[in-house]
Formats: structure tokens, C-alpha cells, sequence
């Protein structure tokens, strides 16, 4: 256990290391536990269809963790977080900001609760909600990893922005057939995720 505790922790500074990033110990021990979390979680609450703590540190960790150049603002509202995600991987990484979690399964909300409780994250509060009835106007930005379609981020995204607010949708390859069906103003930006071999963007796009 503890030699594969080792290989984690290894693979997770080689990935940190491509993306320009360089923590302290205690963020590398706050990930490492949250991988732990979620596998722990996974077998009851199907959190991931991901089991393997190598392929969750890839496929969810350092994969939210590749927007961080872009996590500029103050308050942000992460939409149909599921298991934290990006959520919770920004939120290790930036204490200075704040960060909301929603998500309308039970499950998953109850969750994310016991993880801010031992990881002990002072900047992340979780709501168990519709984004449809949360039209607040209040963040900065608003983030998802997941959602359905970018066209339905967008429409439900834009009411949570204050008057200077982005939307940050993290999208794969079908991005750009997504964005032509979008009239608004939009920049797509390529992410590198260490140890993934598939096509990742960031589409951001302003309140106005």
C-alpha cells in the first residue's frame, strides 16, 4: 500500500511539474486524500465510472487542475459538480479563492460535504440544487466539466455572472461543432493534461 501510496504520489508531482505548478507539501497530501475519498465513495455512490487511482488523478485531477492560468476572479460557482469536480481540485489549489459547489443529486452533494470536512476546505460551500432556481448574479465566473451541452451551460451559466463574469466550459473535441450553433462572443482555448492523450479545450465566454 504504501509503495503504491508512493507511485500516486510521484506520478502527481510529475503531472503538478508539466503544468507549471509547484506545491506545497500539504496541497500534495490534500489531493492524494481526495483521490482516496473518492475511491472510498466511488463503490457506493457511483461518484465515477473511473476506479483506478492512477487513471482518477489523470482523468479527474490534473484534468481540472489544467484551467488554472485561466482561474483569475475571486468567487466562483462550479455547476453539476459531481464528485468536486473542478471544483474541489481548485479549490486545494487556490485557498484565497472561493468556490461553490452545486449539484442536484443528494448523493453526490453529501459527498462533497464529508470531503470539505477532512480536507478541511475553509473557501468551498456546497448546495444541493437545480442551477435553474439559483439565478444569484453574483460570481465571477461560473465553471463546468460536464454539462450536457454547451448551449444549455450557457443559458442556465449566464444568469449566476455578475456584470464582469465569464463563463469557463471545458469541453472535448466537439466543442467547435458546439460553438457554431453559438451567436455570442467566445475564445477557445487547447489544455494539455499530463499523462492524457485526448483532445481538451476551454471555451470562455463573457457575461457581455
Amino acid at each position: 500500500m504504501r509503495e503504491n501510496e508512493a507511485s500516486l504520489k510521484e506520478k502527481l508531482r510529475a503531472g503538478l511539474s508539466q503544468l507549471h505548478l509547484e506545491l506545497e507539501v500539504e496541497s500534495i497530501e490534500a489531493f492524494l486524500k481526495y483521490v482516496r475519498l473518492i475511491q472510498k465513495w466511488n463503490a457506493v455512490y457511483n461518484l465515477t465510472a473511473i476506479k483506478d487511482p492512477v487513471e482518477i488523478l489523470s482523468h479527474h485531477i490534473l484534468d481540472s487542475l489544467a484551467i488554472w492560468p485561466y482561474i483569475t476572479a475571486k468567487t466562483y460557482l462550479d455547476v453539476g459538480t459531481g464528485a468536486g469536480l473542478p471544483g474541489i481540485p481548485l479549490a486545494i489549489l487556490f485557498p484565497e479563492k472561493q468556490f461553490t459547489l452545486l449539484d442536484s443529486n443528494s448523493k453526490k452533494t453529501g459527498f462533497l460535504v464529508e470531503v470539505v470536512r477532512q480536507l478541511e476546505l475553509k473557501n468551498v460551500v456546497v448546495q444541493h440544487a437545480r442551477i435553474e432556481s439559483n439565478a444569484s448574479g453574483a460570481f465571477d465566473g461560473v465553471v463546468s466539466r460536464a454539462f450536457a451541452s454547451l448551449d444549455d451551460f450557457i443559458k442556465v451559466g449566464l444568469p449566476q455572472l455578475n456584470e464582469n463574469g465569464v463563463l469557463l466550459a471545458m469541453k472535448g473535441p466537439k466543442v467547435t461543432e458546439e460553438l457554431t450553433h453559438f451567436k455570442g462572443e467566445s475564445v477557445l482555448y487547447p489544455l494539455s493534461v499530463p499523462f492524457l492523450n485526448e483532445a481538451r479545450f476551454l471555451c470562455l465566454i463573457k457575461a457581455k
